[in-house]
């Protein structure tokens, strides 16, 4: 199998300046997703791309093993650009470039850094044994259940569960549901021969996480994960 690991880092962040590159535990944000990155690829075999408009960020990468010539076109490097089609574009770029068509696409998100080589083979491991499967995306159980505690204003104007299709007295009698963590995305190569402009299909498949996971958004998650990783907190092993 051919894989190519993309790592998508925009230099533009509103909740956390400098997100990509900001210090964690005593090196760069990115420098995790890259650890892993090149821990998966030395077993696994293949090639990893990323994706910035930021020559900051690119001489942090520079720094830990990662060149390239590749700079994130403007268009897919503002607050609306969509995550597919700036991996379609990085994609795209280094099939040309290593003359080769990838069989999987792995996305390592940098903002979501907790996770291990084991969750990216045992994710690996479910989409490859299904055929029909376009994509993989990693989850945790939702912390609150549509069925049960979520709502959303009808069209009626009034309120009431997300979901209604059946009554259920308690959270664990619902069907379960899960939260979308945003820390890796398996695609096959089939995916990007479809129009799709986001990694919902009628044919994906999830990774339940079987520990903590959760993407950093607010400076307050930064301090977090800081003490976690410190005081030896985390319930798995990271990079």
């Amino acid at each position: 199998m051919d894989f190519l690991i993309t790592i998508c880092a925009r230099g533009g962040s509103k909740g956390i300046p400098g997100k990509n590159i900001k210090d964690l535990n005593g090196k760069p944000l990115i420098a995790y997703t890259i650890s892993l990155a090149e821990e998966f690829i030395a077993k696994m075999g293949g090639d990893i791309a990323i994706s910035t408009d930021c020559t900051e960020i690119k001489k942090i990468a520079e720094k830990y093993g990662i060149y390239t010539d590749y700079l994130r076109p403007a268009h897919l490097a503002d607050d609306s650009s969509g995550k597919v089609d700036v991996i379609r574009h990085l994609l795209e770029y280094h099939q040309k470039l290593n003359a080769k068509q990838y069989d999987y696409i792995l996305d390592l998100d940098v903002s979501s850094p907790l996770r291990n080589y084991q969750d990216l083979i045992n994710a690996y491991n479910i989409i490859n044994n299904d055929q029909r499967a376009l994509n993989l995306f990693s989850v945790n159980d939702a912390e609150r259940s549509p069925y049960f505690c979520v709502v959303e204003k009808k069209e009626n104007g009034y309120y009431n569960l997300v979901k209604t299709n059946g009554v259920f007295l308690s959270r664990q009698s619902a069907p379960s549901t899960f939260d979308l963590n945003g820390s890796f995305y398996f695609y096959k190569k089939a995916f990007f021969e479809f129009p799709n402009t986001t990694v919902m299909t009628d044919r994906s498949l999830v990774y339940v996480m079987p520990h903590i996971c959760f993407d950093l958004d607010e400076p307050l998650d930064f301090e977090f994960l800081d003490f976690l990783i410190n005081r030896n907190k985390l319930d798995f092993i990271m990079v």
